[in-house]
């Protein structure tokens, strides 16, 4: 049974961090990209970040860039999120997706057919 647990949400300022984890079980993350998706009420969800293989390939929203970092320890079967420099329209409910394994990360949702239950991230003003 593949399960994601998303980690680490939470209240914060805007200005301040936060840095979320998602840990896998009944799979090796190893052989599956990753990536990090968000939902805000009565939105769509869409891409934050993706992250390949080995964690040399990433890819960034463009309203996240130069703020956020994903990353990976394959050896703790664990993806990472971390946040800086946080504002209001960073608030929604943080999910991790697995993508279908030995490809390449991609920023669609429906590449990623096993996912997280959500961490909620709320930054206030």
């Amino acid at each position: 049974q593949v399960q994601l647990v998303e980690s680490g949400g939470g209240l914060v300022q805007a200005g301040g961090s936060l840095r979320l984890s998602c840990a896998a079980s009944g799979m090796s993350l190893s052989t599956r990209p990753m990536g990090w998706f968000r939902q805000a009420p009565g939105k769509e969800r869409t891409f934050v970040s993706a992250i390949s293989l080995s964690g040399g390939g990433k890819l960034y929203a463009d309203s996240v860039k130069g703020r956020f970092t994903i990353s990976r320890d394959n050896a703790k079967n664990t993806v990472y999120l971390q946040m800086n420099s946080l504002k209001p329209e960073d608030t929604a409910t943080y999910y991790c997706g697995a993508g279908r394994q030995f490809l390449f990360p991609t920023m669609r949702s429906e590449d990623y057919p096993d996912w997280g239950q959500g961490t909620q991230v709320t930054v206030s003003s």
